[in-house]
């Protein structure tokens, strides 16, 4: 059996208040796999995220990805697509691809240009001019154009059209190279229930409630993951 992709050991992380928005995570999650985060808002899910991908350090606990401590060269394993667009409304969606190229050595153009085409989304346009959902597109056609080992997408598919949801699940997590990982977070479990393999339901504080095999759970829950989920986090609070 293969290393983990991602391991974490006590990861905890706190804001001013001094409250804990992550206590004690704990987890080990295999390669080649799309795993789902699932809970209620305010759970922890987006900072969670953010620890996995770089953005925040943890106040304790260790992170390590590909069986290394978290660090700079692991940080070049994954590949991040925050909750919020990042781009500059200035910016022309050429400019984005020419920086992500520039800037990833694992960046994949030609994947990146047959995507936004696929999603009829011009390149000479500048972002500002772009619907909220082709802003989002632009975005996850970026992330997901790396050759990276780990994905970390929050809230991939919040803004997109049905059309290019169905898109984005049948064609790009379905045709990711056999060793890489997809960690997503989403409220629309319905129609990404079908590409997962593993969930994790993330109660407050980022405690884990339920884990496992996504085949294996419905099966002895007699449930889908969304009925399962409305189960849950109905009963659970805290």
């Amino acid at each position: 059996m293969s290393e983990p992709i991602l391991t974490c050991s006590g990861v905890r992380k706190g804001y001013r208040s001094g409250y804990p928005i992550i206590r004690n995570f704990s987890c080990s999650m295999p390669s080649g796999k799309i795993i789902g985060l699932l809970g209620p808002n305010g759970c922890g899910k987006s900072t969670l995220m953010k620890l996995l991908g770089g953005i925040l350090i943890p106040d304790s606990g260790e992170i390590c990805v590909c069986g290394e401590k978290r660090s700079e060269l692991t940080n070049s394993f994954v590949s991040y697509l925050p909750e919020k667009n990042s781009f500059s409304s200035g910016m022309r969606v050429e400019q984005i691809i020419k920086l992500f190229s520039d800037f990833y050595a694992d960046f994949d153009e030609s994947l990146a240009r047959t995507m936004l085409s696929d999603l009829d989304i011009r390149t000479h346009v500048r972002m500002r001019a772009l619907s909220k959902g082709a802003k989002e597109k632009v975005q996850l056609v970026m992330v997901m154009s790396r050759r990276a080992r780990l994905y970390l997408l929050d809230e991939p598919l919040a803004g997109v059209d049905p059309a290019a949801r169905e898109y984005i699940l049948n064609t790009v997590f379905k045709n990711l190279s056999d060793d890489a990982t997809v960690i997503v977070t989403t409220h629309l479990i319905q129609e990404i229930e079908p590409v997962l393999n593993e969930v994790y339901f993330i109660g407050f504080g980022g405690r884990i409630l339920l884990s496992g095999d996504v085949d294996e759970i419905r099966r002895e829950r007699e449930k889908s993951i969304h009925e399962l989920f409305k189960e849950v986090f109905r009963c659970s609070r805290s």
